[in-house]
């Protein structure tokens, strides 16, 4: 491929990036078997840098700074784009690139433990994202349809919608593994990950500059600097895509498993024999593996897992991974599931709804920014306010919610009156009412509360594995097709 093209505009960019990532993912579809040389080239390919660094710049994460302290504003603003970008493509083609360590940042985990994250500087996360639109086509072809998160076209409900398909009637998977990996992305082998890559890349200079950013270091809140042995540290563009492709290992496993199961009417046998089938489930690190048989078949597939991740220097938790059955129900990507006698009958079906957990963090997020020194005006409150709550509402609009949602309404509604009080202690209830509850709906400066419980809830459609790529064309693939 030629890449000695000059810096095209933006629209020039996304187009010649999206032509030749479709012809990567057919190439890669094509042949299962094919390692891709060259790819260097492409990454700093000045269409690649120019997208990369747009959706660098375009992400929340771009008003923080790493270890160097700048910002991509401070890119734009000072140093410029195009100096910038021509800068460090120049360092890539010398080969003269060198990550710096990622920066800490410990964020607190219900528990009392606390979550690492990595943040690396506004260069690194340019090559990172350049890197990303390079690989990720070649490595969707090979990911299993089972796996749904940090995936181009999927979604969180997309893995729900399939967890609520195979538990409810004809399929009838009632034996739940809810797997729980400890320290996913602090514990990845590099060696086995940058194995799983050679599968696919043999240009070894993209090798080492994944083998570089892996082992980049971590400078930690103490301000020490620590080696990274293993890992890819959580908080990087790269991070979700590398742990797929080391976790994809689970996935091929449970997919051959399944395959060899058969057509429907050999399972039905197996199940007629006292013998057990089952369906992996994964989002990111999170997983649940159901089960049609008993609890010893469901019990013993734990240690089956833990044998499929060791090689990748991963380990299941022993005290968080658990079986349950789905009349007991479980939790998963914030959505409680579990199958109920339903109201007025006596037929049992699955249903999804917000777990407690997921519900006691939304309150507190309410409780926080309707703190009476939080903000200035009624009217900056609902601003920050309701995002929140329709971001959460869109997320849980996908199951048996209405409940849920009055009940968040309600309380939010309490808490900005108490707001108002507290705001304005010398005002009795007619002159609040008459100036900031017209219709009894907290309102100010035209901006009024958004109402959870006017959100209509609906089932989300099951798209099994027929999710498309973003690179399906007329004649390429539209993705994978399994019975």
């Amino acid at each position: 491929m030629n890449t000695d093209a000059l810096w095209p505009t933006p629209q020039e960019a996304e187009a010649r990036v999206l032509g030749i990532q479709t012809k990567l993912h057919h190439w890669a579809t094509d042949d299962p078997g094919r390692r891709f040389d060259d790819l260097f080239n492409l990454v700093h390919d000045p269409a690649f840098l120019l997208v990369a660094w747009r959706r660098v710049k375009g992400n929340k994460g771009a008003r923080t700074a790493g270890v160097d302290g700048r910002t991509a504003l401070y890119v734009s603003a000072v140093r410029g784009e195009e100096g910038f970008l021509a800068d460090l493509r120049a360092e890539l083609k010398a080969r003269t690139f060198r990550p710096l360590p990622v920066r800490e940042r410990l964020i607190p985990k219900p528990g009392g433990s606390k979550r690492r994250l990595g943040i690396p500087t506004v260069t690194d996360r340019v090559v990172q994202a350049a890197l990303k639109l390079v690989l990720e086509p070649i490595f969707e072809a090979d990911f299993q349809p089972c796996s749904y998160g940090f995936r181009p076209g999927r979604r969180a409900q997309d893995a729900i919608a399939e967890i609520h398909h195979l538990t409810s009637r004809p399929a009838g998977y009632e034996w739940v593994v809810e797997g729980d990996i400890t320290a996913c992305f602090d514990e990845i082998d590099h060696t086995a990950l940058i194995q799983r890559v050679c599968r696919r890349v043999a240009d070894k200079r993209v090798l080492a500059l994944i083998k570089a950013f892996c082992k980049g270091g971590i400078l930690t809140q103490d301000g020490a600097t620590q080696d990274t042995i293993t890992g890819t540290p959580q908080g990087g563009i790269l991070s979700p895509l590398l742990a797929n492709i080391a976790l994809s290992v689970l996935d091929e496993h449970f997919t051959a498993a399944w395959e060899g199961f058969g057509p429907p009417w050999t399972r039905k046998k197996r199940t007629r024999k006292g013998l057990a089938t089952w369906r992996l489930v994964r989002y990111a690190d999170d997983f649940v593996v159901l089960v049609k048989g008993t609890r010893a078949h469901a019990q013993a597939l734990c240690e089956e897992v833990a044998a499929v991740l060791a090689p990748m220097g991963l380990r299941l938790s022993a005290t968080k991974t658990r079986t349950t059955h789905i009349d007991e129900g479980f939790d998963f990507l914030g959505f409680r599931i579990q199958r109920r006698r339903r109201a007025g009958t006596n037929k049992r079906q699955v249903y999804t709804y917000p777990s407690k957990k997921a519900l006691a963090a939304i309150i507190g997020k309410v409780r926080t920014l309707t703190h009476r020194t939080a903000n200035r005006s009624l009217a900056v409150l609902l601003y920050r306010l309701n995002p929140v709550l329709r971001g959460w509402c869109a997320y849980f609009r996908y199951g048996a919610s209405s409940d849920t949602f009055g009940y968040l309404e309600a309380y939010a509604w309490r808490r900005i009156l108490r707001w108002l009080r507290r705001r304005h202690p010398h005002s009795n209830w007619k002159t609040l009412r008459r100036a900031f509850l017209p219709g009894w709906q907290p309102t100010q400066d035209g901006v009024a509360m958004f109402r959870p419980g006017t959100v209509r809830v609906s089932r989300y459609r099951y798209r099994g594995y027929h999710i498309p790529t973003p690179w399906a064309t007329a004649t390429g693939p539209t993705g994978r097709s399994v019975a």
